[in-house]
């Protein structure tokens, strides 16, 4: 199986997080890359069985928080029929930015599988995390 994790990232941390559960998956026989939003692989989206897409939460402290980089994300490429799961970055609350983001996923042609809010101050528990979800659903699906 191949994998791709990716990610927009404002300050890093998202991208922290998209290189650590690209690793993890590697380390769990999944061959996995990762990159921005912004420089998206296309052959490797392309022959991934798996696409992992990655953000952070923006909003107000405790109200309207939304996955940011819709735009990128709207204007990636089609990713019809192939498993997807998400996730997200967030200092605070993430709201039901999870929730939102994956339907923004799922408009694009993901299948998606599963989902994790990762706290920003969490991000190698939560990349673990994530990955052990992942490869679980994976084994069930």
């Amino acid at each position: 199986m191949k994998a791709i994790v990716i990610y927009e990232s404002l300050t890093g941390n998202t991208r922290k997080a998209g290189e650590m559960i690209a690793a993890e998956l590697n380390a769990s026989g999944i061959e996995t890359v990762s990159c921005s939003m912004r420089q998206i692989a296309l052959p490797q989206l392309a022959e991934a069985d798996l696409v992992i897409v990655g953000s952070w939460v923006d909003g107000l402290f405790f109200v309207g928080q939304k996955p940011a980089g819709v735009r990128r994300l709207v204007n990636m490429p089609v990713i019809d029929g192939k498993k997807t799961a998400v996730y997200l970055t967030y200092a605070l609350d993430k709201g039901s930015a999870l929730q939102q983001f994956s339907d923004m996923v799922e408009r694009r042609g993901g299948d998606v599988i599963g989902g994790m809010a990762i706290k920003r101050s969490k991000l190698e528990e939560g990349a673990v995390e994530f990955v052990d979800r992942l490869v679980g659903a994976l084994e069930t699906a």
